[in-house]
């Protein structure tokens, strides 16, 4: 008798990209901000490209937004796979900090907790509901095992769209996975906080 293979959920796997130069200096960096990866951030792809390469199933898919740092990232992390298919998905960028870009976390951690909306930048409802479509798109690719390499609030509300309990702060180059077995509905987007 042939043992039954345990079910597996669609998982969506995730990457912080490597460290910039306002994230070691613990700024404010929003996707209106475009910088590349230090070269501390660069060897942290690398290294997370070589965690990847071994996990299972294999990714065969790599989607990230048109930004720099997670381009460069996701290019680096390719490589480390041999994985060809790589997918730019704007939507995917980072929220727009405006006028909070390049200021300390510290100071304007209390801002984004209260749901504030930085001057000249993108409200957090908006935010959301522009991931939460991405994510929408992403699901056609679920049999491919994609990566998406993305920032750190493009992983909080695709954890907050999957049900995760906690607010996710992932550190540059973290991997994380989301169980996408239940629908992702984006016009449930605009009641994330």
């Amino acid at each position: 008798m042939i043992p039954a293979c345990p079910e597996r959920h669609p998982t969506l796997r995730f990457v912080r990209h490597g460290a910039t130069a306002a994230n070691v200096l613990g700024l404010r960096c929003g996707g209106d901000l475009d910088l590349e990866l230090v070269a501390a951030g660069r060897k942290q792809a690398s290294e997370v490209g070589r965690r990847l390469a071994i996990m299972d199933p294999p990714v065969r898919v790599i989607v990230t937004s048109g930004l720099r740092r997670t381009l460069e990232t996701a290019r680096i992390i390719a490589r480390a796979l041999g994985c060809n298919a790589l997918i730019v998905e704007p939507d995917f960028a980072e929220r727009r900090l405006g006028d909070w870009n390049l200021r300390s976390i510290d100071s304007t951690q209390r801002w984004l907790e209260q749901g504030l909306t930085p001057p000249g930048g993108e409200a957090n409802n908006e935010f959301a509901a522009r991931v939460a479509c991405a994510a929408h798109r992403l699901l056609t690719y679920l049999p491919d095992s994609p990566l998406v390499v993305g920032s750190k609030g493009v992983a909080r509300v695709l954890g907050e769209l999957s049900g995760r309990p906690g607010r996710l702060e992932l550190a540059n180059a973290t991997i994380a996975e989301f169980d996408l077995s239940a629908p992702l509905h984006p016009s449930t987007a605009g009641e994330i906080r």
